[in-house]
């Protein structure tokens, strides 16, 4: 199959972030993360960047839009993960990433990176 795709997990809430990588990885993918804050998710990405990034809007120290805008001018594929957005209101701001309210079924999430890979 070759190299695996990489898929960054932002998260602030542990549980959900675990949970996230779990189900990634048992999809088959490489994970890195979760991070639970923006400053320590930016130094992910910066030393690899991933193909994939699934991101809490909101995490432990602000809002990862930048992060988020950063990674889709560099041809990342984003999912946003949230419970205070809808999925609407994420595809008015950013109609090329994708959107999922939490708390979302692990093959909701699948299917996401699934779509999400195509792209990679």
């Amino acid at each position: 199959m070759g190299q695996r795709l990489r898929v960054l997990v932002a998260e602030d809430e542990m549980i959900i972030g675990y949970d996230l990588c779990d189900t990634v990885a048992e999809a088959g993918y490489t994970v890195e993360g979760p991070y639970d804050d923006l400053s320590s998710a930016m130094l992910a990405y910066q030393k690899a960047k991933p193909d994939i990034a699934i991101l809490d809007v909101k995490l432990g120290d602000g809002i990862v839009y930048p992060l988020a805008e950063q990674m889709m001018a560099e041809n990342v594929s984003v999912i946003f993960h949230s419970g205070q957005l809808t999925p609407e209101e994420v595809a008015v701001r950013f109609p090329q990433a994708q959107a999922l309210s939490k708390p979302c079924p692990p093959a909701a999430v699948i299917d996401s990176i699934q779509r999400a890979a195509t792209h990679a």
